[in-house]
């Protein structure tokens, strides 16, 4: 089984929190950690090998001063780095398909902020071929719980499992969250729905919730496990509630040679805007 957690690293601050995030993992789960630094941009132009050579010198050595402080701080940690250049979210991905978990930061500095300005993320996370977590450019130290989006398809049951396994092993309370959205039709702007259409909804998502629950009590039974069923918008619910959690997973919907490459509207929305350390899972 493979026990590599890569982590991509820039000269980004948001680099360091992902790097410590990582190290923190891995010391707790006696797991390796790879360091990959990529120099991009390059367009063959004459001239532009000595100025790749000189990037790629100043990458390893960002990447060798990590890993001496991670050997310093924790000497159990097996650590290597490699830097190459070319495209970053071509090499990460590539990465991907070697490692058990891809670690990334992102610019996201909390609300006020705006959205993620950068587009690697989102594309990373669609296309690897392990969980990818983002780890974003504030302090999360002090939150509680992990928070995992559910909806009945097979990507949120793996989410589900990764969330679970990470809830128990931090011994944080697992928080199962379902959303209902109201159908949306032209004429009905004032969102008058029958009352018994809504609570058909709620059941329904209820029962699709339940039913995605039912072995975890069995593989984790000391795990504690809140379930909140909310009507509104899935990623808007999730990023509210995931604002004081330790860590929000979701789910990537991505299929076949194409869909690999996209990720679900919810996970891309998240992920644009994120309320903690996020995981999402294929």
């Amino acid at each position: 089984m493979n026990d590599t957690i890569t982590v991509g690293v820039t000269g980004a601050p948001a680099a360091d929190r992902a790097v410590d995030w990582a190290l923190a993992r891995a010391a707790a789960r006696s797991q390796r950690l790879e360091l990959v630094g990529v120099v991009g941009g390059a367009l063959g132009t004459v001239g532009e090998d000595a100025v790749v050579d000189d990037a790629l010198a100043a990458t390893r050595a960002m990447l060798d001063a990590h890993a001496e402080r991670i050997r310093a701080e924790a000497p159990s940690v097996p650590v290597s780095v490699r830097a190459e250049a070319g495209n970053p979210v071509h090499v990460l991905i590539e990465a991907s398909t070697r490692s058990a978990l891809l670690v990334i930061g992102s610019d996201y500095r909390g609300p006020g902020d705006g959205p993620a300005r950068g587009a690697h993320g989102v594309r990373i996370a669609a296309g690897a071929a392990c969980p990818v977590v983002v780890v974003p450019d504030f302090d999360t130290s002090g939150r509680s719980g992990v928070v995992v989006g559910i909806d009945g398809s097979d990507a949120s049951e793996h989410a589900l499992r990764f969330a679970a396994a990470e809830a128990d092993r931090l011994g944080e309370p697992l928080v199962a969250v379902s959303v209902w959205t109201p159908l949306t039709a032209p004429r009905n702007t004032l969102a008058v729905y029958p009352e018994l259409y809504l609570t058909n909804m709620q059941a329904a998502t209820e029962e699709t919730l339940a039913l995605a629950l039912a072995g975890i009590a069995t593989d984790y039974p000391d795990l504690v496990v809140e379930r909140r069923v909310e009507r509104g918008y899935p990623s808007q619910v999730i990023g509210d509630i995931a604002h004081d959690a330790r860590l929000a997973v979701v789910g990537t919907h991505g299929r076949g040679a194409l869909a690999r490459f996209l990720l679900g509207s919810i996970s891309q929305e998240i992920l644009g805007r994120l309320p903690t350390v996020t995981a999402v899972v294929r």
